[in-house]
């Protein structure tokens, strides 16, 4: 089997990451932070370390600005409900995933403004038209840094710039970078980053978080939730330190087990080249594509300007149809349709069809590549 979904779940998964979640299942087991005893001890000395790791990964301000969530959507949702105001305008791109358009557009039916610039046929941002919509009532900046779709890779640290000199808030969903591409929250003063441990960053589902910057004033920021923290117990309001204050509720310690394992692993391996490898791959895939009659590929066309996904179509074959036979015939597992990104499709020419999506990762090989190109010329030439 092959496996090319990766811009949806990574997998497999490194060796260790199974090993942590087992071994804290069967060694500790208890609630971090909700007691005062051994194991309660230990899962909270792991959550901690966990939290120190995504700090350094992502050059946090401090680790306890990183909120743990379950998934890079409710980190989103977080970000978003937490800080918009009725009357306030955000900027946003055509290139977004759902998790980031819907809750926007459920909050303009409650009176926000929004403005969704137009991003290139190739899916690029030009930084120039987000500088033209900001308003007097702009208060923040909400983009992805790459495409789930077609993996092009938006100019972060030239919008974030932007924003720090407007004095506007910039939110970053990671979701399809953090793991593959060098993100600084510093350089690219970045205020708010949204990420996933179940993609590149290689954990388990059910991980995620908020980094929370420094200009973000915790004061103005409504939780998503409210409950217990396993602090100030005696207070019926929720605590307004962090993380407590958007920590509610017994977090997914076994989960974060897996994902400090994950973060050790890729951490030896060094983010430069866990990049150029994903560049390798890409460009194969890309130049593989190209080459057969009766296929379009999608995007910037440059291995260097975007993430290891690759979105294509085959004349003639519905796309429904070539993943039906590409994991019946040929052990391909791939995905297909929307992505969850229909302002993407509208943005590249492909929708309401969507396109065939090859999503790369850390276990993918040069040999698998070189199969699924066949077996992409196969169904190609099949219907010409």
């Amino acid at each position: 089997m092959i496996y090319f979904d990766n811009a949806a779940t990574s997998w497999p998964k490194p060796p260790c990451v199974a090993e942590a979640m087992t071994r804290f299942l069967a060694d500790i087991g208890a609630s971090p932070g909700r007691g005062g005893h051994r194991l309660s001890v230990e899962a909270g000395r792991l959550v901690y370390e966990t939290r120190e790791a995504i700090a350094e990964l992502f050059h946090a301000p401090d680790s306890l600005r990183v909120i743990f969530t379950h998934n890079v959507t409710e980190s989103l949702n977080l970000a978003l409900c937490g800080l918009l105001r009725p009357g306030q305008h955000v900027i946003t791109s055509s290139m977004e995933h759902n998790s980031m358009m819907r809750p926007l557009r459920a909050l303009e039916e409650q009176g926000i403004e929004l403005s969704v610039i137009s991003c290139s046929p190739e899916g690029l941002l030009n930084a120039e038209d987000v500088c033209a919509a900001i308003r007097q009532n702009t208060v923040m900046i909400a983009l992805n840094h790459a495409s789930n779709v077609i993996g092009t890779i938006q100019p972060i640290r030239a919008i974030g710039a932007i924003a720090r000199e407007r004095n506007l808030l910039f939110l970053l969903d990671a979701a399809q970078s953090a793991g593959v591409c060098s993100i600084d929250m510093a350089a690219d003063q970045i205020d708010l980053l949204a990420f996933t441990g179940h993609k590149a960053l290689l954990g388990p589902t059910g991980t995620g978080g908020l980094i929370i910057g420094e200009r973000v004033k915790l004061s103005e920021f409504t939780p998503l939730k409210r409950g217990g923290t396993g602090s100030a117990s005696e207070l019926e309001i929720q605590p307004g330190f962090l993380p407590d204050r958007f920590e509610s509720g017994t977090l997914n310690a076994v989960g974060l087990a897996g994902l400090s394992a994950a973060l050790c692993w890729l951490r030896e391996r060094d983010l430069e080249q866990i990049r150029a490898d994903d560049i390798a791959l890409t460009r194969l895939l890309l130049n593989g594509l190209r080459d057969i009659p009766g296929v379009t590929v999608y995007g910037t066309g440059d291995a260097t300007r975007q993430t290891a996904t690759v979105s294509f179509n085959i004349e003639q074959v519905e796309p429904s149809s070539a993943a039906f036979w590409l994991d019946e015939e040929f052990g391909i597992c791939c995905r297909v349709g929307l992505h969850c990104s229909p302002a993407a499709h509208k943005t590249i020419g492909t929708f309401p069809r969507g396109t065939i999506r090859f999503g790369l990762g850390a276990f993918n090989t040069p040999d698998e590549i070189n199969a699924a190109l066949a077996a992409v010329r196969f169904l190609a030439r099949s219907k010409r």
